[in-house]
């Protein structure tokens, strides 16, 4: 082989090194901080990856030990850490949230280096009516952090929050505060739906589905298709019955599924 071949040669192993690179498809992002909130839900956040970008409202996609999962972003897209509100789905059922479990502050999974997903802010409408059950609201979370952030103007948040138990409604404390810091801007009507069972001792809020509830709150706030978009977040049933609802009354409807399934 002549020195040209060789040369041309290394030029073609380089050139498929930058290729490889190019299709990268995992980094290592570590764990910063964990809270447990319930024997089945807890927070992570962990690192950023350099270059990640992503829209409020989009997934990234996490994993460990070979088995990926995606997860919708909780933080908003200027903040420095991925906020992560995560499910325990226990064994045999669950794949990956079993492993994540086990893991704690400076323990890494991989992260895909792109965001993904079409749930995000459609500003096209004043009113968005943002309906969710449990890590379902993780998105919303999302919009209205960015929304703040970018200090918008022009539309009213109204989000309806479904949960068993008030100690799973985790981003109810932020929610509420925005609610009363920002009344024209945000409304957060936190539901349950076993609100006699002792866990719930003390509510005294909505009560019922947020999919039971959704239409007399829909009246009661002087909705209408014309001005306001609706989005569905989490259990598929709620969203089935939202959409059933809703759609035929003409509502403009954008739906994100969190499956039970692992």
């Amino acid at each position: 082989m002549n020195d040209d071949s060789t040369a041309s040669e290394q030029r073609l192993i380089r050139l498929e090194s930058v290729r490889n690179q190019g299709r990268a498809t995992h980094v290592q992002s570590k764990i910063l901080r964990r809270e447990d909130i319930t024997e089945d839900l807890w927070l992570i956040w962990i690192e950023k990856p350099e270059g990640f970008i992503f829209k409020a409202g989009q997934y990234c996609t996490i994993g460990h030990d070979g088995v990926e999962r995606a997860y919708s972003i909780v933080s908003a897209p200027h903040e420095e850490t991925l906020e992560l509100f995560i499910e325990l789905v226990p064994l045999p059922d669950g794949v990956l949230t079993p492993k994540l479990w086990e893991l704690g502050v400076g323990n890494t999974v991989s992260i895909r280096p792109r965001a993904k997903g079409r749930f995000v802010f459609k500003p096209s409408l004043p009113n968005q009516l943002l309906v969710a059950t449990v890590t379902g609201v993780v998105p919303y979370v999302s919009f209205v952090r960015d929304y703040f952030h970018a200090n918008k103007t022009g539309h009213h948040f109204y989000i309806i929050e479904g949960a068993s138990y008030k100690n799973e409604l985790v981003y109810d404390t932020e929610l509420a505060a925005l609610a009363t810091e920002h009344p024209d801007m945000i409304t957060y009507i936190p539901t349950l739906s076993r609100p006699t069972e002792e866990r719930n001792a003390g509510w005294s809020g909505e009560t019922g589905r947020a999919n039971e509830v959704v239409e007399s709150w829909i009246t009661d706030l002087g909705l209408f298709p014309e001005d306001t978009i609706v989005y569905a977040c989490g259990h598929p049933g709620m969203i089935e019955d939202v959409k059933a609802k809703l759609l035929p009354r003409g509502f403009p409807l954008e739906e994100e599924r969190f499956w039970k399934q692992d």
